[in-house]
């Protein structure tokens, strides 16, 4: 049990996406020109999902 519940833990995930949307100022993470056009296509990639969740609630609750 306590392995399956350490393979669900989605802590990293929420930690990536503070990492995606914060300037790194202390360097602490690599940096590149290919690293710097993932996170930037990632960021987009973040916005139109959420968005899109939006649009589904959207329907579901006045579409009816």
């Amino acid at each position: 049990m306590e392995r399956l519940i350490s393979i669900l833990k989605i802590g990293p995930v929420f930690k990536y996406f503070v990492r995606v949307f914060k300037k790194d100022k202390n360097g602490e993470f690599p940096t590149s020109s290919n690293l710097r056009m993932m996170h930037g296509i990632n960021k987009i990639s973040i916005v139109m999902f959420l968005i899109c969740i939006g649009v589904l609630v959207y329907r579901a609750f006045f579409r009816g």
